[in-house]
């Protein structure tokens, strides 16, 4: 699990450590994800089902891509298809995604490379992986997650951000035990690169065997810690967390993560994504790949969708 590695973590930026009054966040629910398939057959880890939307917000849905290593002629990603009043989050690990849609963006991300699309008033969207990925097969895995849209952004214009693994702000613990990447948020002077219309925080954070994480966490902010590989324990008391399990904590102003010394030898660290936003409190209708307010808007996204009000698939040159 590469994503973004340095060779002497001692040598960057500290995780600021939470004041001493701060209240720690303690653990309020544990979920296991699912396991499914999206798109045209490619495994996936539902990591938020079961969890109440009140609890995410201001995150609608999220899924782990993988862990899966294909054979030659087996990778596989979606067909062209629409979105619309929310934000796509596409971080990949291992692998490599390639990303086109109605306005123009896209591109290839791989190894800590991340896609932040906006739908917002309507975008289609295609996520296929390279030519030469099915070819040869090989490791893929990622996540993707849905950050919803206030109500005032639903219809903003659709756009694109290409962030590249070297733009992530990377942080270290005192003792060296722990990495934390930033991909969007604020974690004390260090900022991610993603621009976000829903203040949100979300990290990658890697542990050695027996390292402890304490994070200064925004009071107003919610706050989940989702496992992509290994195993733990979060917050003081403890709670066990392993690969493919969510916690949802509650109130406080920090959060701590620990990894379990003893890990199986394919997993020797843990890893996971700390995430968590400013809930918007707003009603949700949710359907597909429509996320609004009420149902009328939802039949309406569906209607402009089917009448090619959310664009139209770009032509490719040399089909015909």
């Amino acid at each position: 699990m590469p994503a973004v590695t340095v060779p002497d973590i001692t040598v960057l930026r500290r995780i600021p450590i939470p004041m001493p009054d701060a209240s720690s966040r303690p653990v309020r629910s544990v979920t296991s994800a699912p396991s499914g398939f999206e798109g045209e057959g490619f495994p996936v880890r539902r990591a938020f089902a079961g969890v109440a939307l009140a609890d995410l917000d201001p995150f609608v849905h999220m899924d782990q891509m993988g862990e899966v290593d294909y054979a030659p002629g087996e990778p596989k990603g979606t067909p062209w298809h629409p979105h619309r009043g929310f934000e796509t989050v596409t971080y990949m690990i291992d692998g490599i995604m390639a990303h086109r849609d109605s306005n123009g963006g896209g591109g290839q991300i791989t190894d800590g490379d991340t896609q932040w699309m906006t739908a917002g008033a309507g975008i289609l969207h295609i996520e296929t992986p390279p030519e030469q990925l099915v070819v040869s097969g090989g490791l893929f895995h990622g996540v993707q997650l849905w950050v919803n849209l206030p109500r005032a952004q639903k219809f903003a214009p659709p756009r694109y951000q290409d962030i590249r693994a070297g733009d992530v702000a990377v942080l270290g613990s005192d003792d060296g035990g722990a990495l934390v990447r930033v991909i969007a948020g604020e974690v004390g002077d260090a900022r991610g690169p993603g621009s976000t219309y829903t203040p949100i925080t979300l990290l990658h954070a890697t542990l050695s065997p027996g390292a402890r994480l304490d994070l200064p966490w925004r009071s107003d902010f919610n706050a989940l810690v989702y496992v992509l590989a290994g195993s733990g324990t979060v917050g003081d008391a403890g709670q066990p967390l392993h690969k493919g399990q969510l916690a949802v904590l509650g109130d406080g102003d920090s959060l701590t993560v620990s990894a379990t010394i003893g890990h199986h030898s394919a997993e020797p660290t843990l890893e996971v994504l700390i995430l968590g936003g400013r809930p918007i409190r707003e009603p949700v209708a949710w359907l597909g790949p429509f996320v609004m307010n009420t149902r009328s808007e939802v039949l309406a996204a569906f209607e402009d969708y089917q009448a090619g009000r959310l664009g139209s698939v770009p032509a490719v040159h040399g089909t015909c």
